[in-house]
């Protein structure tokens, strides 16, 4: 990708309207554009974030064992009414009707259509367990949308529902859940710490809510310091090992860590008051278990040898769109955003200082040729503009490492490598430069 030919429509001032960091720094890099209150535009830096956020959340549902599909946008309200969420469930739901004067609704979930799916294809017991999930846009019509795509109107989501036989077997499922997610966060580059939570509309009384530390974050949370200092690492899991996975959901649920919905106050004070914290917190996803409540009244049951019984349920949500702004607020600084690795637009930026000069030029491209041979996606800065502004655009679009090229620096045969969340430069030669950015990334 050649700047000069990318569509990168980058604002120098501050939105007025953008009253939190990732909105003002989403815009201002050229991110996205609003259509509407709460509607955006995803344009191409913005897409390929989005498209590398959604790549990890798929890799680790499947290496839970969970099973993609794509459910439509629009659907029946006789599906809701059988639930009996089409009244109850408020004005965020978007009602629409269709020539026929069908009643249709634009979703905010899925679990009556999940349901109905799996009541019209699985009879026998024999065929649980089962996860099935999707990445797909929802609507809620918000009151007042606002904090871009943290709070919009229509967003992306990760929604996926479990069918099993017990309350043991759905149990498995919650913990399988449980540990894919925290493993998707951490691949982000992010410390989602999972809460006890209020189950909302969706129902039933197992649920936790994964949040990430913001200053800007809608949630009010109380939780024990220890749980900050737990991470996965390279630890390996494996899902089908129901006591190993029912551990790691302990160590992670063991300490404190509530939301205001839920907060006690005397078991809080138990903890030793130096671990004591409060903090504002994002949501990034929440997990469900609710038994038979859609299962019982739409009839989504599997037939066994002491006869027919309803399945037992439970849905797990990602926001996918919402994790873009939750990265950038856990990760920035005054001059822009700052990538984590595992999520960013284009793996490195290349400088160019001197545009037009022979030497340089060759040198930038020759680095570029370099790094997409290593299987990396560079960002190369070709225009006329003056060094400043390019730097500046670097850093304000956030991408995690730079190399830089003047024709100073080549005449010692060295170019310039610097890490954007340290500001750590170093000289190497073009080659050396291609190989440790190619270690670097090995691991994502």
């Amino acid at each position: 990708m050649r700047l000069s030919r990318y569509f990168l429509p980058v604002l120098k001032e501050n939105p007025a309207d953008a009253q939190i960091v990732s909105h003002r720094y989403m815009l201002r890099a050229g991110m996205i554009k609003q259509q509407q209150a709460g509607i955006y535009s995803w344009l191409p830096l913005g897409l390929r974030v989005l498209r590398n956020i959604e790549r990890i959340v798929h890799e680790e549902q499947q290496r839970a064992g969970h099973i993609p599909v794509l459910m439509p946008t629009m659907q029946p309200a006789d599906l809701w009414r059988e639930s009996g969420r089409y009244d109850a469930y408020g004005p965020e739901m978007l009602r629409i009707r269709d020539r026929h004067d069908r009643d249709m609704l634009f979703g905010p979930t899925n679990e009556e259509m999940i349901t109905d799916i799996f009541r019209a294809h699985v009879e026998s017991y024999k065929q649980l367990p089962m996860t099935l999930y999707q990445i797909q846009w929802k609507f809620r019509d918000e009151v007042r949308p606002r904090f871009g795509v943290m709070r919009g109107r229509e967003f992306l989501m990760k929604d996926g529902y479990n069918f099993d036989l017990s309350y043991e077997d759905a149990m498995h499922a919650y913990n399988r859940h449980m540990v894919s997610y925290l493993r998707t966060y951490e691949r982000m580059g992010l410390q989602a710490i999972p809460m006890r939570a209020d189950s909302g509309p969706i129902g039933g009384d197992d649920t936790h809510e994964f949040l990430v530390l913001a200053s800007t974050g809608e949630s009010e949370v109380f939780y024990d310091a220890a749980i900050t200092d737990l991470k996965f690492g390279d630890r390996e899991v494996d899902f089908q090992d129901r006591a190993a996975l029912a551990k790691i959901v302990e160590e992670w649920t063991t300490p404190y860590a509530r939301t205001d919905e839920t907060h006690d106050v005397a078991l809080f004070h138990k903890i030793p008051a130096e671990r004591q914290k409060t903090s504002r917190g994002i949501e990034v996803g929440q997990i469900f278990y609710f038994g038979t409540k859609y299962s019982e009244p739409m009839g989504a049951k599997v037939n066994t040898p002491d006869g027919e019984v309803a399945v037992h349920m439970g849905s797990h949500g990602i926001g996918v769109s919402r994790l873009v702004g939750a990265i950038i607020e856990a990760s920035h600084d005054d001059r822009g955003i700052i990538w984590p690795e595992g999520v960013t637009p284009f793996h490195c930026g290349i400088v160019n200082l001197k545009q037009g000069d022979t030497a340089t030029d060759a040198a930038c491209e020759a680095l570029y040729a370099g790094l997409r041979k290593k299987g990396l996606d560079p960002l190369y800065d070709d225009t006329e503009e003056r060094a400043g502004a390019k730097f500046a655009t670097m850093d304000l679009i956030g991408l995690p490492w730079r190399i830089t090229v003047g024709p100073r620096g080549l005449k010692e045969g060295k170019v310039e490598l610097t890490r954007r969340a340290t500001g750590d430069s170093e000289e190497l030669s073009p080659d050396a430069a291609v190989a440790r950015l190619a270690e670097i990334y090995a691991g994502f």
